[in-house]
């Protein structure tokens, strides 16, 4: 999960201008045997990225519209292109550079072999801050000479022919203003600086085919589902299955994919009740929060320590005077339906052996519902637990009510208190999972589930990269951390949490790891620095290897002779969590820092662990984003070196309905000697949440036909809190009150609930005008261990279907047991 635009925006930004442009003609030139044209490529604007224009018979500049945006940094801020230079290679390919701001230390560089396809970016990094004005020109040997300006001069950097390794001068360059002199050219009436080539006319009618190509792509992504105004009355067709032409598929097709996002974790799945029981918000995890967030101290001021803490990890405690009462609130309140609870707390006696602490449950009304009292005795940190009953056994409450959690200190001296929670005696197998979450999730039957995300796993910036080791261990030495969602990670679930989850829902687990980058879109760090920052330094990347492998040591290794599988077995889970698979990297910008960390940890797992699949990414856009076709690169190309480093790759996108309607033949042509793929993020993201899932259904039917070379789907955000989203639309949204599933839900539970590793061929004809058949589809798929055979037909049209001899209601999905 990203922030991020749809690729349908994309497009649109893409072919800005273009269709107005395709109206005239361009100007020819006959150079020897070559018709020639003149174009001009250059920035509008800085938010605008790169542009094409093309001199017309008019002899007026007509623009393109954009063929490459700047991909640095954070959205919103950052994605900026300053003082864009463009040049062509001596072997026809072409380099575009240019300033991405003027404080962090970088510049942006990019490699193109036609124009419209662009290698993912690449940030050089300088010395001194504010990189900009960068030129470039290629010597004989190959290599380039790119001359940048900065606030104490000019300055020298070499680059190789492949662009994608770069040097710096250490002495100051030497280097004519002329260098920096660049075309200009007027277009719609406005005078731009930029580049002016000129290139064959073939080339040229290339890049106004692909423009026109990307319209009508965005177009027909537009389009909304069909109404009664396009069709009326209900219609019949035939459906003829073919049990002579079968196939294999995948026997784990529909899984789940769990991010720590809209409060998906704490405060959501977790049955953790209590809010900042740890103490260690920060602003950093948002604005305005603090040590004090959710707390308040209604008698006495409520002082927070970090002297002799309970744990490094977690330093941050309350102090309590006697008679000082600190009250919790919970997530939007605590909701009370009359049960048990269990309360622990961490506490320590300050300048007195012993103490006492009450600890109560109280209503609005401040009446005490429930109390109980732990004596303190010793002056160290020591664990505490009780039982809180809201109402008596047999009783029963005529509504829930919202309760507070408080605790006062008794006697002399001061309290410290650090940890505290409070969580319901029932959860989900008795794992710490909130049970109507957890069996929403459950209902599914997910064959698999990634986790823990999601940009979250890799992070804003190097520092926030989701570190799994320090999520595991008894609760108080986990170290807390900052969301990359603008919130904060307690850790209460943690990899062992994960991995009981997929255990007790019988779903394969799928850790995701970063591939040694932080997200691109990271915030800049003390240095100025954004997005991938420059990766993992390579002087740390073995340790950070050997942390991937401790990793599925830990989930499967023998507790009598490795310590990490000791540390699982101590936690409770002597046997081993039998992982067989692990994903590197998510939706990545696929650049040169990127690719290196990236083989670097791929190529250790395998060589120690060779029967571990590896989930590879291809970034975070479908087909022509640079990064979809950079990371199938990289895939092909180890497949093909004999090495099967991965067995599928991770592909994400979020599109509207009319994308997936007028893409259920997506999979057709991908070459089945390929890596498999893994759709580990995908939604349809229109206003109607009905028509979403059934372009999703419509979808899904072709996935399964697809499904010898989709090997596995997850749809997401899995997990909303309502009131604190961050992403729209979500699977499944709740409050404290209860679960909301949407159509979209009952979709993914449908093809997971009736899937089979067999597909069935069959062939739909309808009568109804060729425009509205793609809005029909059907699939038939057996499970070889039952031998049950299921047809699922999706009916998007606003009239019902007669199919054969069944039937299927306007705007639905049925499922009918052959």
């Amino acid at each position: 999960m990203k922030p991020k635009s749809s690729m349908l925006s994309f497009l649109f930004v893409l072919c800005a201008g273009a269709t107005q442009a395709q109206n005239v003609e361009p100007a020819y030139s006959i150079v020897g045997r070559d018709s020639t044209c003149d174009i001009f490529v250059y920035s509008p604007a800085p938010d605008q990225g790169l542009h094409i224009a093309y001199q017309g018979e008019d002899e007026l500049w007509h623009d393109l519209g954009q063929v490459v945006s700047s991909d640095y940094g954070q959205w919103g801020r950052e994605k900026k292109m300053y003082d864009p230079f463009v040049l062509k290679a001596n072997d026809g390919t072409w380099r575009a550079i240019w300033g991405v701001n003027d404080y962090s230390p970088c510049f942006a560089v990019a490699y193109s072999e036609d124009l419209i396809n662009w290698r993912p970016q690449d940030y050089p990094i300088m010395r001194e801050k504010g990189i900009m004005d960068p030129v470039a020109y290629q010597m004989d040997n190959g290599t380039f000479d790119i001359y940048v300006k900065t606030k104490q001069g000019k300055r020298y950097v070499q680059a190789s022919e492949d662009f994608r390794t770069f040097k710096e001068d250490t002495i100051p360059a030497e280097a004519d203003d002329i260098l920096w002199q660049q075309d200009k050219a007027e277009i719609n009436g406005k005078l731009y600086q930029g580049n002016e080539f000129e290139i064959p006319a073939i080339h040229l009618k290339y890049i106004r085919d692909w423009q026109k190509a990307m319209a009508e792509e965005a177009e027909k992504a537009s389009e909304k589902m069909p109404t009664t105004k396009d069709i009326s009355k209900s219609v019949s067709g035939s459906l003829v299955i073919d049990y002579n032409k079968q196939k294999r598929i995948s026997n784990r097709l529909i899984g789940a994919f769990f991010e720590d996002i809209s409060y998906a974790a704490d405060g959501g799945l977790s049955a953790e009740l209590l809010q900042n029981g740890d103490f260690e918000y920060t602003s950093a995890d948002h604005k305005g929060w603090n040590a004090q967030t959710a707390w308040s101290s209604p008698v006495g001021k409520l002082v927070i320590d970090d002297v002799n803490p309970n744990s490094v990890n977690n330093p941050h405690y309350a102090i309590l005077d006697k008679e000082q009462l600190i009250v919790n609130e919970g997530w939007d309140g605590i909701l009370d339906r009359g049960g048990v609870y269990d309360f622990s707390v961490d506490a320590k006696s300050i300048g007195n052996d012993k103490n006492e602490l009450l600890v109560m449950l109280v209503d609005k009304q401040n009446q005490v519902v429930a109390k109980d009292k732990i004596k303190i005795k010793g002056l160290g940190w020591q664990h505490f637990q009780l039982t809180l009953e809201t109402v008596k056994k047999g009783e029963k409450l005529p509504e829930p009510r919202q309760l507070t959690l408080q605790i006062q200190a008794k006697k002399e001296g001061k309290v410290g208190v650090d940890m505290v929670s409070l969580m319901p005696a029932e959860t989900f197998y008795g794992h710490g999972f909130r049970q109507d979450i957890a069996q929403t999730i459950a209902d599914l039957q997910p064959k698999f589930m990634r986790f823990p995300g999601g940009c979250m796993l890799h992070g804003d910036g190097l520092d926030n990269i989701y570190n799994w080791k320090e999520t595991v261990g008894p609760l108080k030495d986990r170290k807390p951390a900052r969301n990359i969602w603008n919130y904060h990670q307690s850790r209460r679930i943690g990899f062992y949490e994960y991995f009981q989850f997929c255990e007790d829902i019988g779903a394969q687990p799928l850790p995701v790891l970063a591939a040694g980058v932080p997200c691109q879109n990271s915030s800049n760090n003390q240095d100025g620095l954004g997005g991938q920052q420059g990766g993992i330094p390579m002087g740390e990347m073995k340790a950070y290897i050997q942390d991937i492998l401790d990793l599925i040591e830990w989930a499967n290794g023998d507790p009598a002779t490795s310590k990490w599988a000791r540390m699982r077995s101590e936690a409770g889970h002597p046997a081993p969590f039998n992982l067989k698979m692990i994903g590197i990297g998510n939706e990545d910008l696929i650049s040169t820092v990127f690719e290196e960390r990236y083989l670097m940890i791929s190529k250790a797992i395998k060589a120690k662990y060779p029967n571990i699949e590896i989930i590879g990414t291809v970034g975070p856009f479908h087909f022509p984003s640079s990064d979809y076709q950079e990371g199938w690169k990289i895939a092909k190309r180890e497949k093909m070196n004999g090495k099967n480093l991965f067995t599928a790759v991770d592909e994400h996108y979020y599109e509207s309905p009319g994308w997936f309607v007028n893409h259920q033949d997506y999979y057709d042509d991908y070459n089945r000697n390929s890596p498999k793929v893994y759709l580990g993020e995908y939604a349809s993201r229109g206003e109607n949440a009905v028509d979403n899932a059934l372009a999703e259904a419509l979808y899904l039917c072709n996935i399964e036909r697809n499904g010898d070379v989709v090997e596995m789907a997850s749809y997401a955000p899995l997990l909303c809190k309502e009131s604190h989203g961050n992403w729209s639309p979500d699977m499944i949204y709740f409050d404290d009150k209860q679960v909301k599933t949407t159509p979209s839900y009952k979709v993914q539970k449908e093809f997971s609930t009736h899937s089979g590793d067999v597909y069935i061929d069959s062939h739909l004809s309808l009568n109804v005008p060729d425009k509205l058949k793609k809005y029909v589809a059907a699939s038939v798929v057996k499970d070889s261990k039952s031998g049950n055979v299921w047809l699922k037909v999706v009916n998007a049209l606003p009239v019902d279907l007669q199919l054969n001899d069944y039937s299927i209601p306007a705007r639905s999905l049925k499922i009918f047991k052959l």
